[in-house]
């Protein structure tokens, strides 16, 4: 059995030394396939739902072919990585892309910059709403996992910000309460109460770590969004963690009275909420090296460990089901660290963030190439 898999990348735009510059207006005019973010710097492209990993790789890789081409075309432009802005690039104003949109109105006067981030939102394809509600509240304990894995903004203005994610320590999570769904019914009753008391402004306006999605919310289901995750820039390692996902949620498919927290946990809602959000803070702080709560008996585990141990529970899961050569490259990541943890190492050795940066463009650079000569010689 395999499930859909959707990805929409947000991502910066800039010089090869790392500057961004917004130019979404310009991109989503001229280029198919992107959209605009409510600030300019960042432009979004969205994959199909596809069920086959060598697929989705090509979905990832051929729009930003395109719009690498497009930005050495029209200037010294580039993509850049990392999901905060970086080394300053006016962190306190707003660049509207769309100033006549009355929704982006709202996100500006609302939030400001701290929604000025380039993430990746991973979306599994769950038919059975009830099954949904099922994997909502498994994956929304272990998202910190993902983040961990994720995490790629450690430098906000210039500076070093003392987070591995510093996107999601500073990012607007809304509604601020949010519970675990019981049912499909509750997630209908909830999300329409939320937006009469204006809680949310419509019913794309629910930013949380993960969420039911479909056509016609909350009404109409047919996936899971995984929206914790920084930008994770290498495409290599991007499908690696969708594989982790979706094995889990395999998983969860195959025994999910154990794997339900409502059900297996030791602890009370109120009790998982409170870890989860805990787990939230101190995974966008140290990443992998968070010592977390775990949600079957809240006792500390380090986010590494919890993840290797996952690992091992899911890969067979993986192998029949003919995807654990996209999933073996999570042992790197925990191996090597993630992006934030290998910029931090390369500051402490006495590298500027501006030539980490700079560095980095220009090795995805080459991956990207390579992984592109590999794709489209056939």
């Amino acid at each position: 059995m395999r499930l859909s898999k959707g990805i929409e990348v947000e991502i910066y735009t800039g010089t090869s030394q790392g500057k961004i510059v917004g130019l979404s207006d310009r991109i989503t005019k001229e280029l198919n396939g992107f959209v605009k973010e409510p600030d300019s710097r960042n432009v979004e492209y969205i994959t199909v739902p596809l069920l086959y990993y060598d697929d989705l790789l090509y979905a990832l890789i051929n729009p930003r072919k395109h719009l690498r081409k497009y930005l050495r075309d029209i200037g010294d432009y580039t993509v850049v990585p990392g999901s905060t802005l970086s080394l300053g690039d006016n962190v306190n104003r707003f660049y509207r892309s769309d100033p006549n949109n009355s929704y982006h109105s709202y996100i500006e006067n609302t939030y400001g910059t701290d929604v000025v981030t380039a993430s990746v939102h991973i979306n599994i394809g769950i038919d059975n709403p009830e099954m949904l509600m099922h994997a909502h509240s498994l994956i929304r304990v272990e998202a910190p996992l993902f983040l961990a894995l994720s995490a790629s903004s450690p430098f906000l203005d210039g500076k070093v910000t003392g987070f591995h994610s510093t996107r999601w320590h500073m990012f607007p999570q809304t509604p601020q309460k949010v519970p675990f769904f019981m049912n499909h019914a509750h997630f209908i009753d909830w999300t329409e109460k939320q937006l009469a008391l204006q809680n949310m402004q419509n019913v794309r306006h629910f930013w949380t770590s993960v969420r039911p999605n479909g056509d016609k919310r909350p009404y109409h289901l047919n996936r899971l969004e995984l929206r914790i995750c920084d930008l994770i820039i290498d495409p290599v390692s991007l499908l690696s963690v969708v594989a982790l996902l979706e094995a889990r949620l395999l998983q969860l498919m195959e025994n999910t009275e154990s794997l339900n927290p409502l059900l297996k946990s030791q602890l009370s809602t109120e009790a998982l909420l409170y870890i989860t959000q805990q787990n939230e803070l101190e995974v966008a702080k140290r990443s992998l090296n968070a010592n977390l709560y775990n949600w079957e008996d809240g006792s500390k585990i380090e986010a590494k460990k919890w993840i290797e141990k996952i690992y091992q529970e899911v890969f067979p899961i993986a192998k029949q089901n003919g995807f654990s050569c996209f999933l073996n490259p999570i042992k790197k990541i925990l191996q090597d660290g993630n992006l934030a943890q290998q910029w931090l190492h390369k500051y402490k050795l006495g590298n500027s963030i501006t030539s980490i940066v700079s560095r980095e463009i220009e090795a995805i650079a080459y991956q990207e190439k390579t992984l592109e000569e590999k794709l489209f010689t056939f």
